[in-house]
């Protein structure tokens, strides 16, 4: 099994787009006003963001993108405007990470996690946990 994509439902997809194709994502469906879809420029996983009318909600996501140059991606992010609420700090999960919040409040994290993204020292063998 391989996901394909995260849709975000968004307010305003004008303000959403600009915001994600600041972030390097590439747009490759463009249906206004109500919804886009955006591609990885490091690999083939999307995200979609769609405007539903439907009450909006706190978010209740956060998206992790993995940066190799994470403190150089930052300084260009903060360089075109776009305002962080953690700036690149070692973190206890041995990852280094900054956080920003897009237009409709969903967070994101941008990381560095190295070989302790899928083999921290505290990783457990899948058969040990019990149906």
């Amino acid at each position: 099994m391989r996901l394909n994509h995260v849709t975000l439902i968004v307010t305003e997809l004008r303000r959403s787009l600009r915001f994600y194709r600041a972030l390097g994502l590439v747009p490759i469906v463009h249906e206004p006003p109500r919804y886009a879809r955006l591609q990885s420029p490091d690999g083939d996983w999307t995200l979609s963001i769609e405007v539903t009318g439907e009450a909006a909600l706190p978010p209740r996501v956060q998206l992790y993108f993995e940066c190799e140059a994470l403190d150089e991606r930052v300084a260009l992010l903060r360089a075109v405007g776009l305002q962080f609420h953690q700036l690149p700090t070692d973190m206890d999960y041995l990852w280094r990470e900054a956080r920003l919040s897009d237009p409709d409040g969903h967070e994101l994290r941008l990381y560095r996690a190295g070989p302790n993204r899928l083999d921290p020292p505290w990783k457990i063998n899948p058969a040990d946990v019990p149906d």
